[in-house]
């Protein structure tokens, strides 16, 4: 994975840049807030995607995790917040939807979140071992993805999407 090593500095840079967006989002408009995340969410999908991690997680170490319930929270609030009424989205792919005779829920600003997190961990990892982790933390962070947070970046996608060109013709709040 060693040849990738310039290409894993890279996704650091769009994972800080997706965390920054997720930290200052109190700061853009709903329109900005979702053609931001438009762009940023299949760039970091694709880079997870295709570099191979190559290595079993049984043998890394383990890494801290720096995100806490309140700084999740904070994060989750301020997405929320922008996204409005618009946060909520009816969830497909949820295992329970198959049993349930009531559409299941999600949040934009919990996924967002939930992405936040790894990628937020991943990026610290890099900055307090001054580079010398980048190869564990990505191999960490992409079995999350593969587990976790892959599903829910797609489904955020979507809702997103829904947001800025399903609703756009009728909604007067998107910019």
């Amino acid at each position: 994975m060693s040849d990738n090593k310039s290409r894993l500095y890279e996704i650091v840079a769009l994972a800080k840049e997706y965390c920054e967006l997720c930290e200052d989002a109190s700061s853009f408009s709903k329109g900005e807030f979702t053609d931001r995340s438009l762009n940023l969410l299949p760039r970091i999908y694709w880079n997870f995607f295709d570099i191979d991690a190559g290595v079993a997680l049984e043998d890394l170490d383990y890494f801290s995790n720096y995100v806490d319930e309140e700084l999740y929270e904070q994060i989750r609030g301020r997405i929320a917040a922008v996204m409005g009424v618009d946060d909520i989205f009816l969830e497909t792919f949820e295992e329970d939807m198959q049993y349930s005779e009531t559409p299941i829920s999600a949040s934009i600003a919990e996924g967002m979140a939930d992405i936040f997190q790894p990628l937020f961990n991943f990026i610290n990892i890099v900055k307090d071992s001054e580079g010398e982790q980048l190869e564990d933390a990505y191999i960490s962070c992409k079995e999350d993805f593969e587990n976790y947070w892959s599903q829910t970046l797609c489904n955020i996608q979507k809702a997103l999407n829904n947001i800025k060109y399903g609703q756009r013709l009728n909604d007067e709040n998107y910019d």
